[in-house]
């Protein structure tokens, strides 16, 4: 046979087989949009931040060497005097010099304190206005504030709150709050991902938002005519000597684009890792189909072989096929990714961020990306069927299709699955056992991969003993229709095996994220209840500004009230061991706020003069012990010599490795100015006052929406939120897989009944009815979906048992199986083997009885 002769047969049978081809198609289709989508969805994130960040910048910044991208610690920002300017002025190749104000630690509010900040985390940006935001924004309306009184908005920001000219703004600051009304509206140039930016004449941002007039947070510095960026940096940089940093504009814009850029990476990867769970998913449905299209054309590739077709020549027949199945489905799936990415841009603008679809970047990587990974996939899943394709014998034109499944090849499969999984429960065991989590993370990744493999393995051993139970509990009820769906299901354990396989994957890792969610929040709960002696947890975005901790140390009801903040240091143990680390200032009430067990000395003996304490692992680590002194260096404060007073255990949740001083400590060696704001605080009620003590707490700081009074059950409740909020993002991108599935289980249960189309025939013939033949069709399609499910959760639940015990060793240690999350699971996949049946058996049931006994 010829390869022409070749490529025609090919493409005969894959448009001969069209509409059992759709699905794996739409498989391969799924997973290339999703991994296309990702790929253009952050290409065009980042895009819209490097149009932002070079708009942004001025061709050279001068800002203080301590300036922090995140922000200062204390509220206000890093700054440098202004007689800074008057020096950059005269350097040589400046055009123009300005000093700007600027801080990201403020919250704006309207009259019905309603805060006009981002809900996605974008920063509310306050600063004076300046000519080098010409250069990224327009006033389109009003003029720029003149005055102490007056204030300039963004447009975006505007519309979203609907806000006015005339409207009045109060701004609430480190140094404390002020009110101005909007006298002009500023338009961004380029997209505005969702910062809120509102702009003061230069003496006022100097006065409310770094405390005192004649600084500035900035320098911006524009080149005279044929002045590149990095000589104008040098020429500023010799005018100027002191702790001073001196950027160009694509350092600058390199640097706020390293900070997006973590962050970045963090979402590309993860939606990929979930694009490949969803490619694994789709390796099972193509293997499938291609398994049953060999299966049912035994006879044809018989002869095919029987007039001299070679091994090779069939086998590669069907990896043309796959071939274009993957090329469809891909080219299609890279067009889908575009679509998909421009979704998620519009999902992430109606949730506050503004993502505009004139930045959207297809890079040529992305297609060929796509194209290339849906090909492969879809070659390698179709590899195993077309070797067994090649290996049909001429004899076997004169058997019939769908001939037994070599026992040999069979036995060997279960032996090498049995293997993987025993080894892969060795590994979760020896996880159980590590003493630490880094080493235990190392075995259960091994164990998830080995028992995952393992199952898919060993499927069509399991499927014959799991689909009988399953049959016994739930299929004896419909009589002999019951009986027959269930040895429609064992009659190719392989197919049933695979199918239930693509279900397990999906549902396997939803289990395991269960079970650790779950243990989570019973662990910290637990921890809670354990630990935490205070009645109520004050917490705000950024930091307690300090006019919000003073009224809440005034609010009445109140036995006392414990501030907490984290200070920044370089320790120097006797050993003469360096370490950057933050120590928990606090007031001495925070030992009966937070509990903490000491392996040596008193923890209240740490709140002592010029005494601290260190976490038990710090301390066998450096070989510390009570008595010794630990030489601590106050970043932007003087250096101490401070005595081990206690030693903490590490065996917690909370404050794992905190080491405590008192507050008057840190006071007394670092500047007013310098110390940071609080970072939470903590309260107790007086005796049979917590419900008045809880209103006058929320009452006190009701001026600030971004501070947050808890109780212990509103504390929980927080913890159960954050967790499930993470679990259903996760959910989310999970289905993607499960959908994959649900259309393995359609392509099996279509390619099934073609495959059974004359024993169809001869059923109904002898009575069956087409609602009974619809039945015993959902019937096999649910008895698929529970093997796959019940594989799956059990599997699941065994990965996630396994990482609370990796958890118990960071302090969470209560292990929670969710059972209404698990048997909800359960019941659905029931539902989802409903679903998928539903168009196979409506096929069936149309199917002409004479026609279908006709068929060979």
């Amino acid at each position: 046979m010829s390869a022409n002769t070749v490529m025609k047969t090919s493409l005969r049978n894959f448009f001969a087989h069209k509409g059992r081809m759709a699905l794996s198609a739409v498989a391969v289709l799924l997973s290339v949009a999703f991994v296309c989508g990702t790929l253009v969805f952050t290409d065009t994130m980042d895009t819209t931040f490097d149009k932002l960040f070079a708009a942004t910048s001025s061709d050279v910044t001068v800002s203080p060497k301590a300036a922090k991208s995140e922000g200062s610690d204390t509220g206000r920002p890093e700054s440098l005097p202004a007689s800074v300017l008057a020096r950059v002025e005269r350097a040589d190749g400046v055009k123009l010099a300005e000093g700007a104000v600027s801080s990201m630690n403020v919250t704006v509010v309207d009259a019905d304190n309603k805060n006009m900040g981002s809900e996605n985390g974008a920063p509310t940006i306050a600063g004076n206005w300046t000519h080098n935001d010409l250069r990224s924004m327009d006033i389109t309306s009003g003029h720029a504030p003149r005055g102490p009184t007056e204030v300039m908005v963004d447009s975006d920001t505007v519309k979203k709150h609907h806000l006015k000219m005339g409207d009045e703004l109060r701004t609430i600051a480190a140094t404390g709050d002020f009110r101005a009304k909007i006298v002009g509206i500023a338009s961004f140039k380029v997209t505005n991902p969702g910062a809120a930016v509102v702009y003061f004449d230069t003496a006022t941002a100097q006065r409310e938002l770094i405390g005192r007039g004649g600084r500035f947070t900035q320098i911006n510095v524009a080149a005279a005519t044929g002045v590149s960026d990095s000589v104008l940096k040098k020429n500023v940089a010799a005018s100027l000597d002191g702790p001073y940093k001196f950027q160009t504009q694509k350092e600058t814009a390199d640097a706020n684009r390293k900070d997006v850029g973590e962050f970045m990476d963090v979402i590309k990867y993860a939606m990929l890792g979930f694009a490949g769970i969803a490619f694994l998913v789709g390796i099972f449905l193509i293997i499938n189909t291609f398994s049953m299209l060999v299966a049912q054309r035994t006879r044809e590739i018989g002869l095919m072989r029987a007039i001299g077709s070679s091994r090779k020549q069939v086998n590669r027949s069907v990896l043309v096929e796959a071939l274009l199945l993957g090329v469809f489905g891909s080219v299609i799936g890279v067009g889908a990714g575009v679509g998909l990415a421009v979704g998620l841009m519009k999902m992430m603008s109606a949730a506050g961020m503004d993502l505009s679809t004139d930045d959207l970047t297809v890079q040529w990587t992305t297609p060929v990306v796509g194209l290339l990974l849906g090909i492969v996939v879809t070659v390698f899943a179709a590899y195993v069927p077309a070797r067994r394709a090649g290996k049909v014998s001429p004899m076997a034109a004169l058997r019939d299709a769908g001939t037994p499944a070599d026992v040999k090849a069979g036995l060997v499969r279960a032996l090498i699955g049995l293997v993987l999984t025993g080894g892969g429960g060795f590994a979760l065991y020896t996880a159980t056992q590590a003493a630490e989590a880094s080493e235990g993370s190392l075995w259960l990744g091994v164990g998830i991969v080995a028992t995952l493999i393992g199952f898919v393995v060993v499927g069509p051993l399991l499927a014959g003993g799991v689909v009988r139970v399953i049959s016994a509990v739930l299929l004896r009820m419909f009589g002999s229709v019951g009986r027959m769906a269930e040895r429609n299901a064992l009659r190719n354990p392989r197919r049933t095996g695979a199918t239930g396989a693509a279900l397990m994957i999906g549902l396997a890792l939803v289990a395991c994220l269960s079970v650790v969610g779950s243990s989570m929040v019973a662990s910290a709960t637990s921890e809670l209840d354990k630990s935490v002696g205070a009645d109520f947890i004050i917490e705000g975005q950024n930091g307690l500004k300090p006019q919000a901790a003073e009224a809440l140390k005034k609010a009445p009801y109140l036995s006392h009230v414990t501030e907490v903040k984290y200070v920044r240091t370089k320790l120097t143990t006797p050993g003469g061991t360096k370490e950057d680390e933050e120590l928990v200032a606090a007031t001495p009430t925070y030992a009966q706020d937070l509990r903490r067990e000491t392996t040596a000395g008193e923890l209240s003996a740490a709140y002592g003069k010029n005494a601290m304490s260190v976490g038990s692992e710090f301390a066998e680590k450096n070989h510390l012990k009570v008595g010794d002194t630990m030489n601590v260096a106050f970043e932007r404060g003087r250096t101490a010599d401070l005595r081990i007073a206690a030693i903490t255990s590490d065996d917690t949740t909370f404050d794992k490795g905190a080491m405590y001083i008192n507050l008057t400590t840190a006071k007394q060696y670092l500047p007013a100015d310098r110390l940071p704001l609080n970072g939470m605080m903590f309260a107790k009620a007086d005796a049979g006052k917590a419900d008045q003590a809880y209103k006058a707490l929320k009452s006190s700081v009701a001026s600030d929406p971004t501070v947050h009074v808890k109780d212990q059950t509103d504390y929980k409740q927080t913890l159960k939120d954050q967790i499930g909020q993470l679990l259903n993002m996760i959910y989310g991108l999970l289905a993607l897989a499960i959908i994959v599935a649900v259309l393995g289980v359609v392509n099996t249960l279509a390619l099934s009944v073609v495959e059974r189309t004359r024993e169809i025939g001869l059923m109904r013939a002898i009575g069956l009815s087409r609602r009974q033949l619809r039945r015993m069709i959902r019937l096999e399609s649910v008895v698929i979906a529970l093997f796959g499910a019940l594989l799956g959760l059990g599997l699941g639940m065994g990965w996630g048992a396994t990482a609370q015990k990796l958890l118990a060793l960071e302090g969470l240690d209560v292990l929670e199986i969710p059972w209404p999350t698990i048997i909800g699971v359960f019941i659905g996949s029931a539902f989802v083997g409903l679903f998928a049946a539903l168009i196979p058996a409506f096929r069936a049931g149309r199917m002409n009885v004479l026609n279908a006994i006709a068929t060979e």
